[in-house]
């Protein structure tokens, strides 16, 4: 069975995530995707984040009907701050019969070489990445055969800017799932 691991943290899910995930999973030789909701990313500050358990939550809302997607808590039990080798390493561990690639974002294919153990994960991995506005292709990651670019529509919209409009009191219904976006609502989550 061939993974695709979409890392983040989701804080929230929003449809920008969805849109990405769908096209992965019918452009690319992926059985399933799996959202692995990380607890704390090291170059993301972890005050900003919702629980771990709030997050993973909105994510199985999310993909509630969508039976080719599944919500991960793997890094749940792992030391933190969560590095991406470490993760991928745990899990060849405890299913050793999947192939496991990566998907990401352009952006963080420029910041790649700053990753712990990058070398590795290229190595043994493939990595299919969606361009993001603006994303120009690292010179030293050009031609490699383990970097797919895929024509992903281009999204710009992100879960910072979600924060930013609860926080201004402006409706972002739209741009969530409508599930993930009742139980946020309910909750009183970003205000």
């Amino acid at each position: 069975m061939e993974v695709g691991l979409y890392f983040g943290s989701f804080n929230p899910i929003h449809v920008g995530h969805l849109v990405i995930a769908n096209y992965m999973l019918e452009f690319s030789p992926m059985d399933e995707l799996w959202f692995v909701v990380s607890p704390q990313n090291p170059v993301k500050e972890k005050s900003s984040l919702l629980d771990d358990y709030q997050r993973l939550h909105m994510v199985e809302l999310a993909i509630d009907d969508m039976p080719h997607f599944r919500a991960s808590s793997i890094e749940f039990t792992l030391p933190q701050p969560s590095f991406t080798v470490n993760t991928l390493a745990h899990l060849a561990d405890k299913y050793p019969n999947y192939t496991f690639s990566l998907i990401m974002g352009g952006d963080n294919l420029q910041s790649f070489n700053k990753w712990k153990n990058y070398q590795r994960i290229l190595e043994n991995y493939m990595l299919y990445v969606y361009p993001r506005p603006g994303f120009v292709m690292p010179k030293e990651f050009e031609g490699h055969p383990h970097i797919t670019i895929v024509n992903a529509p281009l999204m710009d919209i992100s879960s910072s800017f979600i924060r930013k409009c609860i926080k201004e009191g402006k409706q972002v219904q739209g741009f969530m799932p409508n599930q993930a976006w009742k139980y946020l609502d309910e909750m009183n989550f970003y205000k």
